[in-house]
């Protein structure tokens, strides 16, 4: 071992807690886990449902998706009385799950010895939160909040430091919580932030099934979710666009949405570069990753019809920062598509206030939190 080697301190350590609800939570970890990588850090994923008693996290998780999926005045009703932001000093009931992976996060802790725990998903920033108020739980965490409306279950006066997307999330979780709060901004994959090998694969496709279309994506989520989707691709391709329908893996959607006159359904797509950089919209329905990853391409988004609770409360909240448009008809989403998409533009990059929100690092402020005293960062 060289006197280098020797002298250099031993990387930091880091816990990334995310939820397989979705794809977006588990983006966001594995991009997190890179750039901590990248830094020198050492970091892992792990998932806060494994840490739940057997049966019980892929019950939530099918519970979730069912409400979401067909039920969605359940999920909207659940949100408005748990949920939604003002109700921080309540103690709502699916924060009582996090009592059920106590142990399991001790054990895993343990084993991994990190110096900070990062939750990127709300159930398991209760779960720190928890632990670290009642002295369970000695590591210090950070919860990185993925939603520009912060709901209730994000928060909890045992955790040592949040990352937010953007200073009024910040300040929204300051006022709550009396922790610290600072906007770190999204957490993108690097491949959305250049320019994509792939786009002129798209750009043919598109221009084979319709020439003079602008092309509109319609995104359904990993799961297919959504509010009458196929009105929404017939209504897009009646007013004289091209709809690109994301399904995910909703095999049921895509063949629903394929029978719509004059809209290409796709299913989980891996090259979403390439396809944003041939696409022209984007209209979104959670204000989730996937929205974000369009705002660092310079596509634009419109939120129309999003996901009851947290999806709708996102996108009123990213229109009202000016980074997006919402529709609450149909009128305004064509009027808008419209003003967003002719003339037709070669060439996009971020608008100022996306370039801002992707200005800061998530990355490097747990880094530096990792190495001093998170109640002072």
């Amino acid at each position: 071992m060289t006197h280098a080697e020797r002298a250099a301190p031993p990387p930091r350590r880091f816990l990334v807690l995310s939820a397989a609800m979705g794809a977006g939570h588990d983006a966001v970890a594995d991009e997190l886990v890179a750039r901590l990588t990248a830094r020198g850090g050492q970091a892992r994923r792990a998932d806060v449902l494994d840490l739940l008693p057997a049966h019980a996290g892929a019950a939530l998780r099918s519970f979730y998706r069912a409400t979401v999926l067909h039920l969605p005045l359940l999920y909207a009703g659940i949100y408005a009385a748990f949920l939604r932001p003002g109700g921080a000093h309540r103690t709502p009931g699916p924060a009582g799950l996090a009592g059920l992976a106590e142990r399991g996060l001790a054990e895993l802790v343990g084993r991994e010895r990190p110096g900070l725990v990062v939750p990127v998903f709300h159930l398991a920033a209760q779960l720190t939160g928890r632990m670290r108020s009642q002295g369970a739980l000695t590591v210090p965490s950070a919860v990185v909040v993925t939603d520009f409306d912060v709901h209730s279950q994000w928060l909890h006066p045992g955790n040592d430091l949040y990352c937010c997307l953007t200073e009024p999330a910040a300040r929204r979780v300051r006022e709550a919580t009396g922790r610290p709060a600072a906007a770190t901004g999204p957490l993108v994959a690097s491949r959305f932030l250049a320019p994509a090998p792939d786009a002129a694969l798209w750009h043919r496709l598109f221009r084979s099934r319709a020439p003079d279309r602008p092309v509109v994506l319609l995104s359904a989520g990993a799961w297919g979710a959504g509010t009458h989707l196929a009105d929404t691709a017939a209504l897009l391709a009646r007013a004289g666009f091209l709809p690109v329908a994301l399904c995910g893996r909703n095999r049921r959607l895509r063949a629903r949405l394929s029978r719509v006159p004059g809209t290409l359904s796709l299913g989980w797509e891996q090259d979403m570069p390439g396809l944003m950089s041939a696409a022209d919209a984007l209209v979104d329905n959670a204000a989730g990753q996937t929205a974000l990853e369009a705002l660092a391409m310079g596509l634009p988004v419109v939120g129309y019809r999003p996901i009851p609770g947290h999806g709708k409360a996102g996108a009123r909240q990213m229109a009202a920062l000016g980074l997006t448009r919402f529709a609450p008809d149909p009128w305004t989403l064509i009027d808008a598509l419209d003003g967003l998409t002719r003339p037709r533009r070669a060439h996009r990059a971020p608008s100022p206030a996306a370039a801002a929100l992707f200005a800061s690092d998530t990355a490097a402020h747990l880094m530096a939190a990792c190495v001093r005293d998170p109640v002072a960062v």
